[in-house]
């Protein structure tokens, strides 16, 4: 039985070749996208997942209130909490800082000649007992244990040694100032790690090199928790809340953990402090257009299926009359349904193979189908329900055709099957129009994002690592670097200006004592403000010929929250020491346009600055990279010139936006071929059945546009009611991000009716194309069997 069932599904497929390929293409683009995008998904999900103690690792998290309605959320958190954790809460087991992996750009590590550039973080001695980072050699409670300790991964040692064995004990040069010794090596991190690392150094080393990290006022490590077994979470919580005031007299700031695997999907918060979204957000999204794009595909097998069914209606008629079942006729049809999945399934594979490489660059994963028994399982599962979806209603409604009507050629559709088939066109051109609004809107407000002005001149600058001799010797170094040709400023910056950074308080005349307003921070040296090219609205900036050690600078947004009136002259205190206003500068966006402009100040202490500033000529930016970094190596010999363009920390801020943008055009593309297939094919069928009236048409006298128009106007009425029903739903869901937004671009009229015109567009020469091919047909042809 099933031999025959099947020999009939390979009949009716060389039967039907249009339908089939057209059904095929369908489905295999339709499940290649599913399959990507789960694949992408599946990887999310598992982000931090693969430590052994995931259920008992927490991060954590620190509030400070600054007023009612503004709460900051921050990982940082006070670089004594792992210590206070350990001593005064019973329900942890084990506790340990970690200073995240984009504090520091690369350090220098070298072994005799041999010189390489790796990431680092300091964490504490409990690291290696609380991660699961494999350790190929060294013992997890001894790895840190030491001062002057490093532990280094497996693709370091190879750069440095050449092997991985017997490295226990072995010197390392560290920024060619400082020999560490090996105790420990790890397997290279996984890409399903959120923290990305080559070596781990002791958070003692850093202590000893920045105290400032070891004070309860800062806030600046990670720090994560290992609770005991059965702890409970909740009551844990509360024991944390009033931690740090509990040491350090700021009742603002308060506590709470959160489980560390749940940090990398859902780690954004509101000005509320609430938990409001994160890269969960492009999970679920993700996954819906997946799914719609695999219904869409669904929709043409159903759609293409039905419309053939009057050229199946006598199998179906003569089969019924020799004793089959509705049963049997039902099996038969999803048979062939699950058939042209799996073969889709096939195809898509190879699509997906195919194009699999492309997707990893545009989403920076490294994804790959390695047949896993959780991939293949996922896999058949998402064929098997295409195949139901796509099967069960052809298989239902053509197997309740009549035999005694279909054998005397008095089959007609029914209103309902026809209003049907329309519906699910509809709903396909529905999604595709919603596809093309996003696509737009999300590309123009990107396009905002990155050419906006953000109160400052970014263009041609760049930054390096004040590191070795320039720590001791960095005006010397900038006296050479103003010389170099292509060098219009050279001066130095605690850190970049893309990013909110390091904030503190602000003590000024008349402050209301409830006030917790964080302040951010740049240190700076003479020139950066006139490099940045920023407006100073009142006073001056830092000046050589004037004494500035004592000198402040503040944006507008922070002279208006202080509610100072002529500040230029006034003094504030930080850290009690005081300080004379003299100049305000342009408010300027130095976090991303997700937020709005926050208080900021400039504070001159050039001795204190962490990174070099240049700005270069325009047209001979290479020549003027190629002299600085010869210039820094003759300077600076055992370190590696490692730069980055301002412009470029500035478009990463953007990373997920963009990512979402490139893939949406895919994405709608995808959508809008796979209707476009479906409606090709319906206006195949529909020209084939109105085959006599047309050749009828032309014999009275009907022109070919006229027969084009004819067979258009009903797939028009379609398509223009799946705009009107797109576009407001699709001014809802772009409402909503952009409202992710402090700074965005208005939702124009145009963006909606433009969208609309081309999808009607490619509606009509979709359906043209059948059309034209119809009006063309011989009347004798059509009329010589009547």
């Amino acid at each position: 039985m099933l031999q025959h069932t099947l020999l009939i599904i390979f009949r009716n497929f060389k039967r039907f070749k249009s339908t089939f390929l057209i059904n095929l293409i369908g489905l295999s683009s339709g499940l290649a996208c599913t399959l990507v995008v789960y694949l992408w998904v599946n990887d999310e999900l598992l982000v931090d997942k693969f430590h052994v103690h995931d259920d008992r690792l927490y991060k954590m998290i620190e509030f400070q209130k600054n007023s009612e309605s503004n709460i900051r959320v921050t990982e940082s958190t006070p670089g004594l909490l792992s210590d206070a954790l350990m001593s005064e809460i019973p329900e942890v087991e084990s506790a340990v800082t970690v200073t995240p992996c984009y504090w520091f750009n690369t350090f220098s590590l070298s072994v005799g000649e041999k010189l390489v550039d790796s990431r680092g973080i300091y964490a504490g001695r409990e690291f290696f007992k609380m991660f699961s980072y494999e350790l190929l050699q060294g013992k997890p409670a001894k790895v840190l244990a030491d001062k002057n300790s490093i532990a280094i991964s497996e693709s370091t040692a190879e750069a440095l040694f050449g092997t991985t064995e017997n490295l226990l004990g072995k010197a390392i040069e560290f920024q060619n100032d400082r020999q560490l010794f090996i105790s420990g090596v790890f397997k290279n991190v996984s890409s399903r790690s959120s923290e990305q690392f080559d070596f781990v150094l002791s958070f003692e080393l850093l202590k000893d090199a920045t105290p400032g990290v070891a004070r309860w006022e800062n806030s600046g490590p990670m720090t994560f928790a290992l609770l005991k077994e059965n702890a409970d979470a909740e009551l844990f919580n509360k024991k944390i809340s009033g931690l740090i005031s509990k040491h350090v007299t700021e009742r603002h700031r308060s506590l709470f953990a959160r489980k560390y695997s749940d940090v990398y999907l859902r780690g954004d918060y509101n000005a509320q402090g609430v938990q409001a979204g994160g890269r969960i957000v492009y999970v679920i999204m993700f996954s819906l257009i997946a799914g719609f794009i695999l219904v869409i595909a669904c929709i043409n097998f159903m759609n293409l299926s039905t419309a053939k069914a009057m050229r199946r209606s006598k199998e179906v008629g003569i089969r019924k009359t020799i004793g089959a079942s509705r049963s049997i006729l039902i099996f038969q049809y999803m048979g062939e349904s699950m058939v042209m999945a799996f073969a889709s399934l096939v195809l898509a594979i190879l699509l997906v193979d195919l194009f699999l490489p492309q997707f990893n660059g545009i989403t920076g994963k490294q994804l790959s189908l390695y047949p896993e028994s959780r991939l293949i399982v996922a896999f058949l599962s998402i064929t098997i329900i295409t195949g139901l979806m796509a099967g069960s209603y052809p298989a239902i409604y053509i197997s309740r055709f009549s035999p005694a009507k279909v054998l005397m050629g008095r089959f007609d559709g029914s209103t309902g099957e026809l209003w049907a088939r329309k519906g699910l066109v509809v709903f396909q051109f529905t999604i595709s129009v919603i596809f093309i609004v996003s696509v737009l809107v999300v590309y123009r407000q990107i396009q905002f994002l990155r050419t906006k002005h953000l109160g400052y001149d970014r263009e041609n600058i760049i930054h390096f690592p004040i590191e070795g001799k320039l720590i001791s010797s960095r005006e010397a170094f900038l006296s050479g670097l103003r010389a170099l040709p292509g060098v219009k400023y050279a001066s130095s910056i605690s850190q970049s200006m893309v990013g909110g950074g390091n904030t503190t308080s602000i003590e000024w005349e008349g402050k209301d004592p409830g006030d917790n307003t964080p302040f951010a921070i740049r240190l700076i040296n003479y020139d950066v403000i006139e490099m940045l090219n920023m407006e100073i609205v009142e006073g001056r900036s830092f000046r050589r010929e004037n004494q500035d050690s004592m000198a402040i600078i503040f944006n507008e947004t922070a002279i208006k929250t202080m509610g100072l009136k002529d500040p230029v002259g006034k003094t504030v205190s930080l850290d009690q020491i005081k300080l004379t206003i003299v100049g305000v500068v342009n408010d300027f966006h130095y976090e991303s346009l997700r937020s709005g402009v926050q208080p900021m100040f400039f504070l001159f202490a050039p001795q204190y600055t962490e990174k070099i500033i240049v700005k270069l000529s325009a047209g001979d930016e290479t020549e003027s990279v190629d002299r600085i970094a010869a210039y820094f190596r003759q300077f600076n010999p055992g370190f590696t010139f490692d730069f980055r363009f301002m412009d470029q920390d500035y478009q990463e801020q953007y990373y997920a936006e963009q990512r979402v943008s490139e893939l949406s055009r895919y994405f709608a593309g995808m959508a809008i071929l796979i209707s476009c297939l479906g409606l090709f094919g319906l206006a195949a069928f529909t020209a084939q059945r109105r085959i006599k009236e047309i050749g009828i048409r032309k014999v009275l006298g009907s022109s070919e546009l006229g027969i084009v128009h004819l067979l258009s106007i009903d797939f028009t009425e379609i398509v223009f009611v799946s705009i009107i029903i797109a576009l407001p739903i699709s001014y809802f869901i772009l409402h909503q991000w952009l409202e992710n937004f402090a700074y965005k671009i208005p939702l124009a009229w145009w963006y909606f009716l433009g969208s609309g015109m081309i999808a009607l567009c490619i509606a009509w020469l979709t359906v043209a194309a059948q059309a034209f091919r119809a009006s063309r047909v011989n009347p004798v042809e059509c009329l010589k069997n009547e």
